[in-house]
């Protein structure tokens, strides 16, 4: 694992789909880890019990959904949370223990998003670091691919155009420090951002759909 931050590492690259590279992040805070995203990586298992394990695991869409939830729940103990739109997908390979379905605090400090359009259950997670840092975990919503953002939509899975657009416009009013995506098509997947930054990424993202 990668450490980011202070309180932030990176699983390894992973190679979901040619092209495309994915990883999951670790999130050590005082009220229990959190793993956004997922890994199938089980190497990856012994260096996230050695800073603490996780509390809960959080996917921002069904696309990171497969055998590995059911490893890294026996492992840990975790409870496995995602969308409501998202549960069918995902419980074939786990039990969802905690589904949302609205823009809401989770844990004390964990900014659910709910982002339609990728997915009709797409959702980002925004994170005030005490280290300094907003991060924002954008999944498929947003991503870094090649020398801009990109979007995508599956309408097979209940993605609209129309419902990213009004995400992406949500997404633009937040104003992180650091945009974690869970997949890329570029050199890294992780942006530092300032407001400026932000908005021209969005309103570029914006004018492509």
């Amino acid at each position: 694992m990668l450490q980011l931050y202070p309180d932030l590492w990176q699983t390894r690259t992973e190679h979901p789909f040619h092209g495309v590279d994915s990883h999951a992040y670790l999130l050590t805070r005082p009220g229990g880890n959190v793993l956004f995203y997922s890994t199938s990586l089980e190497e990856e298992l012994q260096p996230i019990k050695q800073l603490g394990g996780i509390v809960h695991q959080y996917l921002s869409h069904r696309d990171e959904a497969g055998a590995a939830l059911a490893t890294i729940k026996q492992t840990f103990g975790s409870a496995l949370c995602c969308h409501k739109l998202e549960v069918k997908a995902i419980q074939s390979y786990s039990p969802v223990d905690l589904a949302f379905d609205a823009r809401e605090t989770q844990l004390g400090d964990i900014e659910v998003i709910p982002t339609p359009g990728h997915t009709s259950g797409s959702t980002c997670f925004l994170y005030r670091s005490p280290h300094g840092k907003t991060y924002l975990f954008t999944g498929d919503s947003l991503f870094p691919k090649g020398q801009s953002w990109g979007t995508l939509i599956w309408p097979f899975n209940g993605g609209r155009k129309s419902d990213l657009r009004a995400s992406l416009r949500l997404l633009r009013e937040l104003n992180p420090d650091v945009v974690l995506a869970s997949a890329c098509q570029g050199p890294t997947p992780v942006e530092m951002t300032t407001p400026g930054q932000w908005h021209a990424i969005v309103d570029g993202a914006i004018e492509r759909l």
